[in-house]
């Protein structure tokens, strides 16, 4: 209990502080608005505005979430058929790298011209980016599958997929779910950039697009406010899926 109140109190007292001292220094120093507003101009500009907000933050994470499952879907797949074949292996590993190192800022425009539908586009450009965690450590759990339990499985007469469902999956449960976790927060990074690049080219979508339209419009505690949302969403992102990474891997105890 006490491990559990500590950790909602500190981080609660922490951000109490901050935002006390930002108060404060801008208070003191007559910052404009237009530069740092104060959180209390912030917290004004989303009372103004919260039923957009709320729209377009359901807007973000539905694009978030597609990602997350195609890239889970995806990862898994491609972990798998790594572990069943050595050409497999050879294949899929340097596109893999590939996606990695590439900046989907910079390869966004095209997947939506490529695309055409914004939603879809979006989705593609978030997958990209959440895609790599799930995958690398989902290959890292079932290279990591104990050598005598592989030997048992052998003797016993396993087939390489009865392998795979049966041992090397759920021996890469933890290794799957850092990945998923690490995913998480990359999915709504991903879905962001694709929303900046649509909203730069005149699609209204979500967060970004809100910030995009208020850093037009000098609304800097408007922006402020949707930033404020985009960081809650993706601290409630990396919570749940910590508490099903958890409860998860206690059921198997």
């Amino acid at each position: 209990m006490r491990r559990l109140s500590a950790g909602w109190w500190a981080p609660l007292i922490s951000f109490m502080v901050a935002l006390g001292l930002w108060q404060a220094a801008v208070m003191l120093t007559l910052v404009p608005p237009y530069i740092v507003p104060e959180p209390l101009a912030i917290i004004q500009a989303f009372a103004a505005d919260w039923p957009g907000l709320l729209r377009a933050l359901v807007a973000t994470l539905t694009v978030t979430f597609a990602a997350l499952l195609a890239a889970v879907i995806l990862g898994v797949a491609l972990a798998c058929g790594m572990a069943a074949s050595r050409w497999a292996r050879a294949a899929i590993e340097p596109w893999a790298v590939i996606l990695q190192v590439t900046p989907v800022v910079a390869i966004a425009p095209l997947i939506i011209v490529w695309i055409g539908d914004p939603f879809t586009a979006m989705v593609v450009c978030a997958t990209v980016v959440a895609f790599f965690p799930v995958f690398s450590n989902t290959v890292s759990g079932l290279a990591a599958t104990p050598a005598d339990l592989l030997d048992l499985f052998r003797l016993n007469g396993a087939s390489p997929l009865q392998e795979i469902l049966w041992l090397r999956l759920p021996a890469a449960l933890p290794y799957f779910l850092a990945g998923l976790r690490v995913s998480g927060g990359l999915a709504l990074v991903g879905a962001v950039v694709a929303e900046f690049v649509t909203g730069a080219g005149g699609v209204a979508s979500g967060l970004a697009f809100r910030i995009l339209e208020a850093g037009y419009r000098l609304q800097v505690p408007r922006m402020f406010a949707a930033l404020a949302l985009l960081s809650a969403a993706g601290l409630a992102i990396n919570a749940v899926l910590g508490l099903v990474s958890r409860r998860l891997l206690a059921s198997r105890t």
